[in-house]
């Protein structure tokens, strides 16, 4: 059948894909972007975003375990809500994604740019890259569509090897700078503000874009490669859980490890006037730790490309799922015969990864984008899987999370608060983004014959008003995020978090046992599409 995967991803693979997403540009310059925005507390702002992302990817992975099918982040809240808040979710979804796959290129790039010779200094200037460092970017992007041609065996295997990697340099650059005279004054200084020199609102807006949520936005692989993995009921919770603890461990120790490492010339003019373009790497050059900045100069390649080769192959598998929710042209769902692969999808996504490209030339022009994309993304993970607990509570659900009536609120919170604390008029900007692509939608119902129409638009109306309910709080709140100052602050997030609790119990009772959901995951095929060598009934007692 064409639907169908070969499973060949194992727990452990599973867990480092997920951390290999994770860990890619992100803790190359997630560290500096965070201290430059909110001083030493940006150590609070790394564990703030893990527990942020953490509630969120539970969500996902009850769902991952249910739905062990590619690109299935794409197609969650089809079953739970309609096509049509499926669409908003998916387009969100794979804009965000598909994005970072030039930006992990950008970052690899950025780094040569402080390289000791003339051309290198000429690949990047004035906060953007130059036509040369575009095109060798381009060749990067290029590779990581390679690594993923023929097929997600050979992937994985690469993947794996390139994270291992990628976790023992982390490790190594913080042992380094601590070893090599750790400044622990830089941590608490008063001349310098103290440990929150900009108020806990600037950790809040840390959270939301300096690139934490997305250097933890990785977690999402091992859930659009659950249909190829083995026994995914227990692997996808294993990979996406283990796969968030262990890169939150890293990147708090590699931000104490940069905050301490700085010499009194670094902040000489303050935590906002730091300027890294390569920044461990420079670390590294002015304390004389040569072999530490060559390495970290390799793994400015490796890292990064390890991610970009994982979004390759995830973000492949979204539009093959885009185009089995109807939304997107026939041709992007066929596999390959053989290496079981949806090539035309991929093809796709490197030409638009080609467009991020060359319109979005640095990687901290793009990063703050894609994170308050990815939120968008991610609100309705939590509302999918609390409405089909309540109108579909009999199909096997191979991971039962616990407290999830807790857990699924406090993550719908969460989102809308990094939504908010991403500052107007970011906010505003994302949300049109997300709002321009329903023509797409319209074009499909309409060549279709509008199909249920009115039940869908039922469906997906708390999203619909949400999205601008939220621009509005944005643009009404306070100056320290953005806003005109109606709310003042602290009020401002307290209006937040009620009105997304509200959006959040109507969006639950919105969901009902949709026709997608009956066509494709009826029990009996539930059953077909999770022969792995136990039955779903099993493993829900076992978990239950």
């Amino acid at each position: 059948m064409q639907h169908q995967h070969s499973r060949h991803i194992g727990p452990i693979a599973l867990m480092l894909t997920g951390l290999g997403s994770i860990i890619g540009s992100g803790w190359l310059f997630g560290a500096a972007h965070a201290a430059q925005i909110a001083g030493p507390a940006a150590i609070v702002a790394w564990i703030v975003g893990m527990v942020i992302i953490l509630s969120i990817a539970l969500s996902y992975a009850e769902l991952g375990a249910m739905f062990p099918e590619s690109g299935g982040m794409v197609r969650y809240a089809r079953y739970s809500h309609g096509s049509l808040l499926g669409f908003i979710a998916a387009w969100a979804n794979w804009i965000a994604i598909v994005s970072v796959i030039p930006i992990e290129a950008e970052a690899s790039v950025q780094y040569m740019s402080t390289w000791p010779y003339p051309w290198a200094h000429d690949l990047y200037s004035n906060g953007e890259l130059s036509t040369v460092g575009l095109s060798f970017s381009a060749v990067l992007v290029v590779v990581y569509f390679m690594l993923n041609y023929w097929g997600v065996k050979l992937f994985a295997k690469a993947n794996s090897a390139i994270t291992v990697f990628k976790v023992i340099v982390p490790a190594l650059t913080v042992a380094a700078l601590i070893y090599s005279g750790f400044h622990s004054e830089n941590l608490n200084n008063p001349a310098l503000g103290g440990f929150a020199p900009f108020g806990w609102a600037s950790v809040m807006t840390a959270v939301a874009t300096s690139g934490i949520v997305f250097s933890f936005n990785g977690f999402q692989s091992p859930i659009n490669l659950a249909g190829e993995a083995r026994n995914p009921g227990k692997s996808v919770p294993f990979g996406v859980v283990g796969s968030i603890l262990l890169a939150a461990v890293i990147y708090v120790a590699l931000q104490v490890a940069f905050l301490g490492a700085l010499s009194p010339s670094d902040l000489a003019h303050g935590w906002k006037g730091l300027d890294f373009s390569s920044p461990f790497a420079q670390l590294a050059m002015a304390l004389g730790l040569n072999w530490l900045m060559m390495t970290l100069y390799f793994d400015a390649f490796v890292s990064p490309s390890g991610t970009g080769a994982t979004y390759m192959a995830t973000t492949s598998r979204m539009i093959y799922g885009m185009q089995r929710n109807g939304t997107m042209p026939e041709i992007f769902g066929r596999i390959h015969p053989l290496y079981r692969i949806p090539r035309p999808a991929m093809w796709f996504n490197l030409a638009v990864s080609f467009v991020f490209l060359f319109f979005f030339r640095g990687w901290g022009t793009l990063a703050a984008v894609i994170s308050v994309a990815t939120v968008i993304s991610y609100l309705t993970g939590p509302i999918s899987v609390a409405a089909l607990r309540r109108c579909a509570p009999d199909l096997p659900r191979p991971l039962r999370l616990a407290g999830l009536s807790l857990i699924a609120p406090f993550a719908f919170v969460c989102a809308s608060l990094v939504l908010y604390w991403a500052r107007w008029p970011l906010t505003g900007h994302i949300i049109f983004l997300i709002v321009a692509a329903l023509p797409v939608y319209f074009w499909y119902q309409a060549k279709a014959g509008w199909p249920e129409f009115g039940r869908e638009l039922k469906g997906a109306l708390w999203m619909v008003l949400y999205l601008p309910a939220m621009a509005l709080l944005s643009w009404i709140g306070s100056a320290d995020f953005g806003g005109i100052g109606i709310l003042p602050y602290g009020i401002d997030m307290a209006v937040v978090a009620a009105a997304s609790l509200g959006f959040y119990y109507w969006g639950v009772n919105s969901g009902w046992y949709t026709r997608y959901l009956r066509d494709e995951h009826d029990p009996a095929m539930v059953e077909a599409m999770q022969q792995d060598g136990e039955s779903a009934g099993k493993l829900a007692g076992q978990r239950g």
